[in-house]
């Protein structure tokens, strides 16, 4: 399984969540405390855009740090390829590339 990511903008720690998982309003990063439901943790923030917002019906936000009560808003997240078991690094990947070929 696929863990979906974030970053928090503050200190940019890894938020883990599973797929589906959704960032509640008053959600706050483990590390510092930043809120996460916040503009600048949003994949609809664009600077050049009308009211720094790709969601063209969103209203304005003056402090995209803060938690706010946007009805548009999505995480800005990717997806964690790297599988944490199976060994460190290089030497892990090419243990559990020849697992395939052993008869």
């Amino acid at each position: 399984m696929t863990n979906v990511v974030m970053n928090c903008h503050s200190c940019g720690e890894t938020v883990r969540r599973l797929p589906g998982q959704k960032i509640r309003r008053l959600d706050v990063c483990a590390r510092c405390d930043g809120d996460l439901y916040c503009c600048r943790n949003c994949r609809f923030l664009d600077p050049g855009k009308h009211n720094q917002c790709a969601e063209t019906q969103a209203e304005w936000v003056s402090d995209k740090d803060r938690s706010n009560f946007c009805d548009y808003f999505e995480a800005r997240t990717t997806v964690d390829l790297v599988q944490r078991s199976g060994g460190a690094g290089a030497d892990g990947a090419q243990n559990q590339f020849d697992s395939l070929f052993k008869k």
